[in-house]
């Protein structure tokens, strides 16, 4: 399951991500997808994903013209 997950997220950062998708830019840095592939690979595929969930529903504003620095611990 794990392996899916994070196979999910490569195909999407590598097709544009957000971008793409939902033509935003992620007011992040590390970037939400990229954040919650961290997660997965670092507290599985249950708990990583809800740890990127909660990043995603945070990251609510319009593209903002500085980035916010925010690691997974």
């Amino acid at each position: 399951m794990k392996s899916l997950l994070l196979g999910v997220i490569n195909w999407y950062q590598q097709k544009g991500g957000g971008q793409f998708f939902f033509s935003v830019d992620c007011n992040y840095d590390p970037s939400c997808s990229e954040y919650t592939k961290q997660a997965i690979a670092k507290y599985g595929a249950f708990k990583g994903p809800r740890l990127g969930l909660k990043r995603i529903k945070r990251c609510n504003g319009r593209d903002i013209v500085t980035k916010e620095y925010d690691p997974l611990l």
